[in-house]
C-alpha cells in the first residue's frame, strides 16, 4: 500500500504496483506479520495511527519509514536504481555511477534497521526484499541486533565480469553475506552469485547439491537457494472467472471486431523491451502482409519513475515508435497499435488478460515476469497463446508451453507473431493447459512455503520436510 497526500494534502491509500507487491502480499495476509517500508510521502505526525486503519483492511501490520525526499532522491533513484537495477540487468551503459549515492543508500538501510529492531523481536524471522535493501544485515549485527534474517532478491544477479564493474562490489557482497538465507529467482542467478563469492571473498566453499547449497566462508556461513516467485493462481484464476471480468473482455473485442489481440503490459522501465517489441510488431506486418488488419497489438505501459528524466526519454521514444508504426499501416477502420499509458483496475486488467489471443511479453532482462504468469492464470478458456522472452526469469518453468524468443530478435519475434496467429485451436490448448497446471502447482505460497522450509531446516536433507510456521516480518523499500 501507498500513503499519498491529494492536492488538498488529504492522506489515502492505495495498493502498490509491482511484481514484489503483488507477490508478497498474499503471502503476509495469509501467515499475518509486519510489512515494514517506506510509506510513499514525506513524513506525516499521525502516520502510525493512519497506518494501523489501514492494516485493519490487509490483513497484517504496516509499519513506516521516515525518509526525507533528499534521500529517497539520492538512495532509490540515485544508487538503486541508477546503479543496481541496470547493472543488475546487464545494461551497464545506463549506469550513473554517481560516488555520493552509496553514503545514502547506506543511511537508508540504517532507517530500516532502526524500524526493524524496534518494532520486532529475536523471536521475528526478517524477510528483507530485493535490491534496495543489501546491506541491512549486516547493519543490524553492528547494531548488536540479533535477528534471523533471510533475503530475496526480485531481480536478475549478474555475472562475475558485469558485477565487477561495481564500484562498491565488496561492499554490496559482504552485505548479502550477512544473511543467513540469500534466495534469488533462477538457479542462473544463484550461479552468478557463487561465483561472485568464490572470486571476490578467498577461502570461500559450498557444499550441497540442488535447489539450496551452503556457502562457508571465513567469516560466515549462510545458504543460497533458487526459489522462483509466483502468484496468487487460485485468485487470479476466480476472479477471472467472474461476470464482471467476462463482461469487460466481451466490451474490449466488441470495439475491436473480427480481428486477434496481441497484449502487451509493461511498467514503463527500459529493461521490458518495448521499443524493440514495436519494431517486431512492424517488421511482423512488412513480412507478413496477411497479417494486416487482422491482428490489433495493445500495449498497456505503466507510468513508473516518471520524474527521471530517462523514462521520460522511453515514453516518448514509445509513443513515436507507436505513432510510426500507425501512420504507416492505419487502414479505414483498423489502426494496427493500440497505445494505453496509464494503470488499469483489476477489472480492466483481467479483462485484457482474458480477451486477448495472444501476450507478446519480451523484457530484455527481468528476474521473473509475473505478467507473464498472471496472463495464464486468467487464460480460463485454455485459448491463450504466450510469446516469453528468453531472458525473463519465468521462461526456465514456462517453457513447457510459451512460444520462447530472443527480444533483440526482430525477426524471430516477428516470425513468433505470426505462428502464434496460425497455431491451431487443439495446440493452442494444450499449451495453455500445461502453463496453467504448472503455475498452479508453484503457485505464491509453494514459494514462500519452499524458502521458509530452507530458512528453518536444520540442515539440507530437512528442506523438503514439513514446514514449521513462524512470524514473518517483511523488509521492503514501499509500502
Amino acid at each position: 500500500m501507498v500513503v499519498g497526500k491529494d492536492d488538498n494534502g488529504k492522506i489515502n491509500f492505495k495498493k502498490g504496483s509491482g511484481g514484489l507487491v503483488t507477490a508478497v502480499s498474499p503471502v503476509l495476509k495469509d501467515k499475518g506479520g509486519i510489512w515494514i517500508g517506506w510509506q510513499g510521502c514525506d513524513g506525516t505526525p499521525d502516520i502510525d495511527e493512519l497506518l494501523n486503519d489501514a492494516g485493519t483492511d490487509t490483513g497484517y501490520m504496516l509499519k513506516s519509514v521516515n525518509i526525507s525526499k533528499t534521500e529517497i532522491n539520492h538512495y532509490y533513484y540515485g544508487f538503486s536504481n541508477e546503479i543496481l537495477w541496470p547493472l543488475f540487468h546487464d545494461l551497464p551503459d545506463r549506469c550513473n555511477f554517481n560516488p555520493g549515492y552509496f553514503n545514502y543508500y547506506k543511511t537508508v538501510n540504517r532507517k530500516f534497521a532502526d524500524v526493524i529492531a524496534r518494532e520486532t523481536n529475536e523471536n521475528d524471522y526478517i524477510w528483507v526484499q530485493d535490491y534496495h535493501m543489501a546491506l541491512l544485515a549486516s547493519i543490524l549485527k553492528e547494531m548488536n541486533v540479533k535477528r534471523t534474517l533471510g533475503y530475496f532478491l526480485h531481480i536478475p544477479f549478474p555475472p562475475l565480469d558485469m558485477f565487477l564493474k561495481l564500484p562498491w562490489r565488496k561492499e554490496i557482497l559482504e552485505g548479502l553475506l550477512g544473511y543467513e538465507l540469500v534466495g534469488f529467482q533462477t538457479s542462473r542467478d544463484r550461479r552468478n552469485f557463487l561465483q561472485c563469492v568464490r572470486a571476490l571473498i578467498s577461502g570461500t566453499r559450498t557444499s550441497g547439491r540442488g535447489a539450496v547449497v551452503e556457502i562457508t566462508t571465513p567469516d560466515t556461513k549462510l545458504r543460497a537457494g533458487s526459489f522462483p516467485i509466483s502468484i496468487d493462481y487460485r485468485d487470479f484464476n476466480t476472479r477471472a472467472k467472474s461476470k464482471n471480468v467476462a463482461d469487460a473482455a466481451w466490451h474490449i473485442h466488441e470495439r475491436l471486431p473480427g480481428r486477434k489481440l496481441i497484449l502487451g503490459i509493461d511498467r514503463l522501465d527500459y529493461s521490458k523491451g518495448i521499443p524493440e517489441r514495436i519494431r517486431a510488431i512492424e517488421y511482423a506486418l512488412t513480412k507478413y502482409p496477411s497479417l494486416k488488419e487482422k491482428i490489433t497489438y495493445i500495449q498497456v505501459v505503466v507510468p513508473s519513475r516518471t520524474e527521471v528524466p530517462e523514462y521520460q526519454n522511453l515514453k516518448a521514444e514509445i509513443e513515436r515508435l507507436v505513432g510510426e508504426v500507425n501512420g504507416k499501416f492505419t487502414a479505414p477502420g483498423w489502426t494496427p497499435i493500440h497505445y494505453i499509458f496509464g494503470s488499469l483496475s483489476q477489472e480492466q486488467l483481467l479483462g485484457y488478460y482474458r480477451t486477448c489471443e495472444i501476450a507478446l511479453i519480451t523484457p530484455l532482462k527481468d528476474g521473473m515476469n509475473l505478467v507473464a504468469k498472471e496472463y495464464c492464470a486468467s487464460s480460463v478458456e485454455d485459448n491463450g497463446v504466450l510469446i516469453l522472452s528468453e531472458f525473463a526469469g519465468a521462461a526456465a518453468q514456462l517453457n513447457c508451453g510459451a512460444i520462447l524468443v530472443n527480444p533483440f530478435d526482430t525477426e524471430g519475434v516477428a516470425d513468433a507473431i505470426f505462428k502464434a496467429f496460425n497455431m491451431e485451436k487443439q495446440e493452442r490448448n494444450r499449451r495453455m493447459r500445461t502453463l496453467r497446471r504448472s503455475i498452479a502447482r508453484a503457485d505464491i505460497f509453494r514459494w514462500v512455503d519452499d524458502y521458509l522450509r530452507a530458512a528453518i531446516a536444520k540442515d539440507l536433507s530437512e528442506i523438503y520436510g514439513e514446514d514449521d510456521e513462524m512470524p514473518v516480518s517483511m523488509a521492503v523499500q514501499t509500502i
